[in-house]
């Protein structure tokens, strides 16, 4: 009973929340629109409830026509809940904690979110201190910003983690031999130049080539800052994933395996899918260690060998069990997992248009050449 009182005051809590908040959106992927007019876009996020007024039919799991379950539409896995326990929680949290955790979240949007002032002065040379997207002079108003405001509620529980195993909520640690290859690869690095001498130095989502972070995946993850947004479309020997940020489109094909060959490696690596009972199961291997390494800042990267076990249960009207495992014996010290709400987004997923009308790569590498020119001049001016 307790839970189902929570369930029930999370709901409401999390539509008058939703109603408060400015309704923005970023971009997603234009050639995937015409590819999924058909799809109708789903409700609101909310947990599914029994029935409360007579004559109310109870949810029934919807099938494509071949059987299986219909995954498709517009789904969201943004969440508070971080990827790792904080020291010192439990697995779960109290309706309690779970009112204070989001009741402080939402008091940080609605501070975060107040107008600029528009008669304030420019930022100082250098910037002003803040920290942001643009690097020290402030990056975008929390107006564009759509990280989160509730707890991940997995199955019923408000988890304090996504990762649930091991069973404190931790990512294992690295191998002896995974910190030496990043040693010696951090030494080959910086042989190869500076991140501003060249733009194949800079990030992989800078360059408009892969997610923020692991979005896309696998795993497929939150970012905890936007664009947390998905379009699934499904057919009888394919499932295709678009995520919004950086509009990563990703091809699981369904069948028996036919594995690519160990030198192909594409973006997102080789997906093949199966059906075991109503869960989708998908394996993933051949992932490109550029990628791997690009998603460090949310999970620790991976190898070569790195495989990536999924797992899609349609749990109710409005939510998706997204669960994984991540097997990589070169680089951590066993495999771990972990478990993401996907819930219904009501809107629609738009073109993230990376790449129109953006200049910052170029003067990324330009503001860097200019200060190489600087700091030679100062030296030709130093006395000998």
């Amino acid at each position: 009973m307790r839970a189902q009182a929570w369930i029930s005051q999370g709901v409401t809590a999390a539509r008058a929340r939703w109603r408060a908040m400015p309704a923005v959106r970023s971009l997603g992927s234009r050639s995937l629109l015409v590819l999924c007019c058909a799809l109708v876009s789903v409700g609101l996020a909310a947990p599914a409830a029994a029935p409360t007024q007579a004559g109310d039919a109870p949810w029934v799991m919807p099938r494509t026509p071949d059987g299986h379950p219909d995954l498709q539409g517009n789904w969201t896995n943004a969440t508070i809940t971080p990827i790792q326990r904080p020291e010192g929680q439990g697995p779960t949290l109290t309706p309690e904690q779970v009112a204070d955790v989001e009741g402080r979240r939402q008091n940080l949007i609605d501070a975060l979110a107040q107008p600029s002032d528009p008669d304030r002065e420019a930022p100082p040379v250098g910037g002003d201190g803040s920290t942001g997207a643009a690097g020290g002079v402030g990056g975008y108003n929390y107006f564009y910003i759509d990280g989160g405001d509730q707890v991940a509620v997995f199955n019923g529980e408000p988890r304090t983690s996504l990762v649930v195993d091991p069973a404190d909520g931790r990512i294992p640690p690295l191998t002896p031999a995974a910190r030496q290859a990043r040693r010696q690869a951090a030494a080959v690095a910086r042989r190869a130049g500076g991140p501003y001498d060249n733009p194949e130095n800079r990030p992989l989502g800078e360059r408009c080539l892969m997610s923020f972070g692991s979005n896309a995946g696998p795993p497929m993850l939150p970012n905890y800052f936007y664009n947390n947004n998905y379009t699934i479309v499904q057919t009888a020997d394919h499932i295709m994933i678009m995520s919004e940020m950086v509009h990563d489109v990703r091809i699981i094909r369904l069948g028996e395996r036919q594995p690519l060959a160990e030198h192909i490696r594409p973006w997102m690596g080789d997906s093949w899918g199966r059906w075991e009972g109503d869960t989708l199961v998908v394996e993933t291997t051949n992932l490109p260690v550029k990628q791997l390494n690009g998603s460090r800042y949310i999970y620790p990267g991976g190898s070569e060998n790195m495989k990536v076990i999924e797992r899609f249960t349609r749990a109710d009207e409005h939510t998706i069990n997204y669960e994984f495992t991540v097997d990589d014996p070169d680089t951590y010290t066993r495999p771990w997992s972990g478990q993401v709400p996907f819930k219904a987004l009501g809107d629609q997923v738009y073109e993230y248009a990376c790449h129109e009308a953006n200049y910052s790569l170029f003067n990324v590498l330009s503001g860097a050449r200019a200060e190489e020119r600087r700091e030679a001049a100062k030296k030709k001016q130093e006395p000998r």
